[in-house]
């Protein structure tokens, strides 16, 4: 599966903890990641500095849905992860 145009939820919705170019401390969940265009892409894909997390996360039905609200869909399942993901 091919990211959707206009989406950018997994460089918004999840927490990233790894450094990313002009983000030194990496960012929070729900904070627009500052490599994310205004075309909503990734400014640094395929970049030896773009994290590891970042690459591993690949899109799939279940996290982008097959609605026309790609973007929803998705930004709520990445939401939810990160929530049920949060340590106890």
């Amino acid at each position: 599966m091919n990211c959707r145009p206009n989406c950018g939820a997994c460089c918004i919705a999840p927490s990233i903890s790894s450094p990313i170019p002009g983000m030194a401390n990496g960012k929070p969940a729900g904070v627009r990641c500052i490599q994310l265009g205004d075309d909503l892409r990734c400014m640094i894909f395929g970049d030896p500095r773009r994290p590891a997390c970042c690459a591993g996360l690949q899109p799939s039905a279940q996290m982008c849905g097959a609605t026309d609200d790609a973007r929803g869909h998705a930004l709520a399942w990445l939401t939810q992860l990160e929530i049920d993901t949060q340590p106890d």
